[in-house]
């Protein structure tokens, strides 16, 4: 009998100096407390304000640097990680998963930044990313395990802009079971082809903080971690695991009191960390 597989899937985190990281922490203690075979991080972790192209020119951009958002995004990655390093020390039985970091667009802001200011290269680089030993891909590459696609996103191949079909129809064009991230939604889809189960998955949210440019109501989605079950050739069972019941398991309270309470991580050598 084979050994099922599991699979752990962290959407787009989007650290940035202050936002609370809270979060990064329970997702590590989860990891080693089920110990899934792969994690794949979707993208999207380092949000990197500083580079955004959106917002050049509006008040909101001043003040904006680019080694404090590298900064942040490494210590919060650090933050998810933490746990693992923890279990290993304190066990004979080391837990080595295969981690897969999936660059998204906001990583990719360097190269878009580096190719319209030539002059920068030496002094922003992929390199300044802290992803420790996890594998890394580039941004719009496919990675297929166990069957299933991984990616940040998927893109229309004549005009390259990202798709925006909901995920059973994406399973249509592309023949495959797939995951990715990007849009802030969680969109599940499962069809079956010849008796076997493809599922499309969209998730692109894994952070407590709220974003300013969504407004009130553009921030209402879902937040979590996914964990697939028994993966085989594209095929699996699907858990999802929000952001809440995290919260109520490692901190014995709802995400809401959680913030009521003022128990967000308050500050660090980045700024204050309140809750948005």
């Amino acid at each position: 009998m084979e050994t099922p597989i599991h699979h752990l899937v962290i959407p787009d985190t989007q650290a940035k100096a202050g936002v609370p990281t809270n979060h990064l922490e329970w997702i590590g203690r989860y990891i080693v407390d089920k110990k899934p075979d792969v994690i794949i991080h979707l993208g999207d972790h380092w949000d990197m304000p500083s580079l955004s192209g959106y917002d050049r020119g509006k008040m909101k951009f001043e003040g904006r640097r680019y080694k404090i958002d590298i900064d942040s995004g490494n210590a919060a990655f650090d933050l998810l990680n933490e746990p693992i390093r923890q279990y290993n020390k304190r066990h004979l039985t080391k837990y080595n998963p295969r981690k897969v970091f999936l660059m998204g667009n906001h990583e990719h802001r360097i190269e878009t930044i580096l190719q319209d200011n030539p002059f920068l290269d030496g002094q922003i680089s992929f390199a300044d990313y802290d992803t420790q030993d996890w594998e890394v891909y580039p941004y719009q590459k496919v990675i297929f395990i166990d069957g299933v696609g991984y990616v940040h996103c998927y893109v229309n191949n004549m005009t390259g802009r990202p798709l925006s079909s909901r995920a059973v129809l994406r399973l249509d064009k592309l023949g495959h079971s797939f995951t990715q991230g990007h849009q802030q939604i969680l969109d599940y889809g499962l069809k079956f082809v010849r008796g076997e189960s493809q599922h499309g998955l969209i998730a692109g949210a894994c952070y407590i903080h709220d974003e300013e440019y969504k407004g009130y109501q553009g921030n209402a989605h879902w937040r979590g971690i996914i964990v697939k079950h028994d993966v085989k050739n594209g095929s699996y069972n699907p858990m999802f695991v929000d952001l809440d019941y995290l919260c109520k398991r490692y901190e014995g309270m709802s995400l809401e009191d959680f913030k009521d309470k003022k128990l967000i991580r308050p500050e660090t050598p980045f700024g204050d960390w309140g809750v948005q």
